[in-house]
């Protein structure tokens, strides 16, 4: 099987190596072997299945680059199933449910007497298909004319896999584009969600986990990718593929969208706790932002150094200049974590603030600055998102997570005895 590296992947060492990669960002300490297996991995070349590559792929570090054979799926193990409400049943399609619409829609597979949602309608989708493979498609989705389930499919040829997902592409302002990066898609990582906009999952992980949450209007497609992932299945996201989305066409029409998806955090909170922080920084980032934010620059500064050194040291290995990049773009990384939550989450707090401080002002002003463009539709998500904060009584979705200080470590000096080759050892390092 062949591999790509993922955008975070850095490789230092000849005989041994240290590789630092992944989503949260992670520190590989491989053997002479183990470090011959990396070097084919940057290569291109096959690479035999060990647990280094287990190990690799779990943390995000390298993605498969799968190649069809007599195992994968073909277009007949797989149901196109879409939800729709009003109009007419597209064709490629291979069952229409029709949502409760009125009129009903035109050559559906079935219809549903009321509007229950589409989750509940995707449900009922699955019960029309028998194929190993489902395809959740929304009716505002447009499919390319090629075979677009192609690239897909050969990823299904591991076991472990239960959900792959194209990329999403039409509206810049909308959170459906997820970048040209392959991923793992779990949560707290760089992709920590899929939309149900396109996926394809097997249909034995679906009934696994028990399909979509009926009682969820929006962020049912969070959920079920989320306990797909707790459940032990592996969840993908394949940029290579592109669909069309129809975005909604005038401004209302898509700050209420938002809305939506901002109610959706509080339900999500309930059911995934921790899961849903708006901002995710060690003890050395949180008092460094808070000494700036409170006009303390020089122990702003003092506090970021003393984090780098923390880590050079937890991290001998580790070049310094590599610590060194590695800790100033967690900050800048960090940055714009806080102006995409002053924006969304925390929006009526810092408008608040805006009335008796001057340096709230400011922040609030450098958020709008950073991303202007996305300034509408993250108000009008935190609007959705503090309703029903309020109506549900639970903060969690404007908690920031601190992870704890970083101790200083001792690290003996002798070399551990050799391994095997396809062991590694692997230790987070969030908040970098």
């Amino acid at each position: 099987m062949r591999f790509r590296t993922d955008g975070t992947w850095s490789r230092t060492g000849a005989t041994s190596c240290v590789v630092l990669a992944g989503s949260p960002l992670r520190v590989f300490r491989v053997t002479p072997t183990g470090a011959d297996v990396c070097a084919r991995i940057e290569s291109g070349a096959d690479v035999d299945p060990s647990s280094l590559v287990d190990r690799l792929l779990d943390a995000g570090a390298i993605h498969p680059i799968p190649i069809a054979d007599d195992r994968t799926p073909g277009r007949g193990d797989v149901t196109v199933i879409t939800p729709q409400l009003g109009g007419v049943a597209r064709p490629d399609r291979d069952v229409t449910v029709d949502d409760g619409s009125i009129p009903p829609v035109d050559g559906a597979t079935v219809r549903l007497e009321r509007n229950v949602g589409p989750g509940a309608a995707r449900n009922v989708g699955r019960t029309h298909a028998s194929t190993p493979l489902l395809a959740f498609v929304d009716s505002d989705v447009s499919l390319p004319a090629h075979d677009w389930l192609a690239p897909l499919l050969p990823h299904f040829d591991d076991p472990r896999v239960g959900l792959v997902a194209p990329r999403v592409v039409g509206d810049p302002t909308a959170s459906l584009d997820l970048g040209d990066e392959p991923a793992r898609v779990r949560a707290g990582s760089r992709v920590s969600y899929v939309p149900a906009a396109a996926i394809v999952v097997r249909a034995s992980a679906f009934d696994d986990v028990g399909g979509f949450d009926e009682t969820l209007r929006f962020g049912e497609d969070v959920d079920l990718v989320w306990r797909l992932d707790q459940a032990g299945w592996r969840c993908r996201y394949e940029p290579r593929v592109t669909v069309q989305h129809t975005p909604r066409p005038d401004w209302p029409a898509r700050l209420r969208q938002q809305v939506g998806y901002g109610s959706s955090a509080a339900p999500l909170a309930q059911r995934h706790p921790r899961l849903l922080a708006p901002l995710r920084l060690n003890g050395w980032m949180a008092a460094a932002w808070i000494a700036l934010a409170t006009g303390h620059p020089a122990s702003a500064s003092g506090l970021a150094v003393a984090n780098a050194v923390t880590v050079a040291r937890n991290l001998p290995d580790v070049p310094t200049a590599d610590v060194a990049r590695l800790t100033v773009g967690s900050y800048v990384a960090i940055a714009r974590q806080i102006g995409s939550a002053v924006r969304r989450a925390w929006w009526p707090l810092a408008l608040a603030a805006c009335l008796v401080s001057r340096r709230a002002r400011r922040v609030v002003v450098a958020s709008i600055i950073a991303d202007p463009l996305a300034t509408p539709t993250d108000l009008a998500y935190g609007w959705g998102l503090w309703r029903e904060v309020l109506r549900r009584r639970t903060w969690w979705p404007l908690i920031p997570e601190i992870s704890p200080w970083p101790p200083v470590r001792r690290h003996r000096s002798t070399r551990a005895p050799e391994r095997r080759a396809t062991r590694a050892e692997s230790s987070t390092r969030e908040g970098w």
